[in-house]
Parts: structure tokens; C-alpha cells; sequence
């Protein structure tokens, strides 16, 4: 029988599994405490997987059931430890480093799995989710930011350029003269 569009219960089953077996081999590896971690199938899109902080030592990992049940085993090799090694990176080094820097790509060659920041899974037939752009600026040069920064821009938080490290500002740059 085919996998039903939102996968099976048994590669369901086998993903909850598989993450909770990463997460106590890397917590007992690394000597941090198990932290707690809900596991969910209601990722949509062309997206994998997606980690949440809940709150301290909290986590929510969301799966994409359809791309579990189109590329199970690849899923379980690829998504699944790139997501417990999220988790695991942020309660050892907190939100101080890159989410797939060096610390991410130790953690995913600790479960054998390949540090690719992006997965390659057909998503064929899948929606995608288009975000629309804003024009920011900074001292040196411009910047799109998507709707979901643009909102956190306007509750708030500062966005900083890689390159000057000045805080964006809203619009196009304008040239001095």
C-alpha cells in the first residue's frame, strides 16, 4: 500500500523514535540535560523540518508529513538529525552562534549525517509560500527583508548589517548630494 499523503503511522513512528534516540545519545555524549522536545507532523510546504523554542530547554520539532511519506528513508537520515542537532547546538552554545555553523556541522557528523544546510527532496506539487519584500537600507548598501522580519521590525527588533553593522532603516537608500 502507497503512503497516504501525510505519511503513515509507521514512518511517523519511526521519525519520533529515531528523534528521541538522537537526542539522548547527543545529551549523554555532550553532558547537557535531556531537554524536552515536542515532536508534530503539520509542517506544510516545501519546507522539511523546523525546530521552535517553547521556552528554556523547550522545543517543538515540526515535520513535513507529505515529504516523510515521498522520501522516508532520506527524511530519517537528513531531516530528523538536522533538526535534534538544532536542539541539541542551542542548549550547549544558547544563541550565541550560527543556527548551521561549525558547532551545527560537528553535531550532524557526530550522527553521521551530512551537514547540508538546505535538503534536495522533490517538492513537486507542493505549495510554496511567497513573502513579500521590503526595501531597507544601512550606511553601505540595501536590503530586502520578508514580511515576517518586516513585522518583527515594526514590534521592534533590530535588524544589523553583515557588512557595516549599522541598523537597517525602512526604504531605499538614498544618495548623498
Amino acid at each position: 500500500m502507497a503512503p497516504s499523503s501525510a505519511g503513515t503511522e509507521e514512518q511517523r513512528s519511526q521519525a519520533r523514535d529515531l528523534t528521541a534516540r538522537l537526542l539522548d545519545r547527543a545529551a549523554a555524549a555532550h553532558r547537557i540535560p535531556l531537554p524536552e522536545v515536542v515532536v508534530r507532523f503539520d509542517l506544510h510546504g516545501t519546507l522539511a523540518g523546523q525546530v521552535r523554542m517553547l521556552g528554556p530547554r523547550r522545543f517543538l520539532i515540526r515535520y513535513n508529513p507529505e515529504l516523510l511519506a515521498r522520501h522516508n528513508q532520506g527524511f530519517l537520515e537528513r531531516t530528523v538529525p538536522h533538526e535534534v542537532a538544532h536542539v541539541i547546538t542551542y542548549c550547549r552554545f544558547g544563541g550565541k552562534v550560527r543556527p548551521h555553523g561549525a558547532e551545527w556541522r560537528k553535531l550532524m557528523g557526530f550522527f553521521g549525517a551530512s551537514p547540508e544546510r538546505c535538503h534536495d527532496f522533490d517538492t513537486g506539487g507542493l505549495s510554496r509560500r511567497t513573502l513579500q519584500r521590503f526595501r531597507y537600507h544601512c550606511a553601505c548598501s540595501e536590503h530586502e527583508l520578508t514580511s515576517i522580519r518586516h513585522r518583527r521590525y515594526q514590534a521592534g527588533t533590530t535588524y544589523r548589517c553583515r557588512t557595516c553593522g549599522e541598523a537597517l532603516r525602512p526604504g531605499g537608500r538614498r544618495d548623498p548630494g
